[in-house]
């Protein structure tokens, strides 16, 4: 997949601020350190497209972004599992995403990051889970590949295959936002996932 162009739309807290339907999107979700903005600026090839910062838990709203002159979407939801965000601020992010993601007609994948150095966390698993019983899973990223040594790197992946309980069919794909190694394929699998299905109302219509 080529990335010609891309464009910030909204952030959103509520559906009725959510862009129109009818364009496909796909989310990406992770712990609020994991990386997720670098990852979402290495692959769209933009340096400050999202807001990378050195106090975790700073994206507290959805952030839809048009790409290819609006071909498609990519969204950011908010991270979690900062510990220093305030318990009345994450309860609010909860219902916030589940609406998004149990609602959302134009969702057709979410990409979840997981710190490559680290075993899942329960909030990890509980994310897969949740996108489990959606259908939105299937497509991990494991971040920060650079950190570690080749033999760890494998012996890690194989980790979380195992604590997600990834199928068969499931990708896990290791990415270094700081050796800009993974982004091609991520962006083959996003392309995999647009080709392969279309927004829920575009499906009703064709039928």
């Amino acid at each position: 997949m080529i990335i010609k162009d891309v464009e910030f739309l909204t952030s959103a807290v509520r559906g009725e601020q959510y862009p129109p339907s009818g364009v496909p999107e796909i989310a990406f979700a992770g712990r609020s350190n994991v990386g997720k903005s670098s990852l979402i600026n290495l692959l769209m090839n933009r340096r400050k497209l999202a807001k990378v910062s050195q106090n975790p838990g700073k994206t507290r709203t959805i952030n839809f972004f048009s790409v290819n002159r609006g071909a498609f979407r990519i969204v950011d939801l908010p991270g979690y599992g900062y510990a220093k965000v305030s318990k009345a601020e994450a309860e609010k992010w909860g219902p916030m995403m589940e609406a998004y993601l149990s609602s959302r007609e134009d969702l057709l994948r979410v990409i979840q990051l997981v710190d490559v150095r680290h075993a899942p966390t329960a909030q990890d698993r509980q994310m897969y889970e949740y996108l489990q019983y959606y259908g939105l899973d299937g497509l991990v990223v494991a971040t920060k590949a650079d950190k570690v040594g080749r033999n760890e790197l494998n012996r890690n992946l194989a980790v979380i295959r195992k604590d997600l309980k990834l199928g068969p069919g499931d990708v896990i794909i290791p990415v270094s936002a700081l050796n800009r190694t993974g982004a091609e394929d991520v962006l083959s699998a996003m392309e995999a996932v647009l080709h392969s299905k279309v927004p829920k109302e575009n499906k009703e219509e064709n039928q």
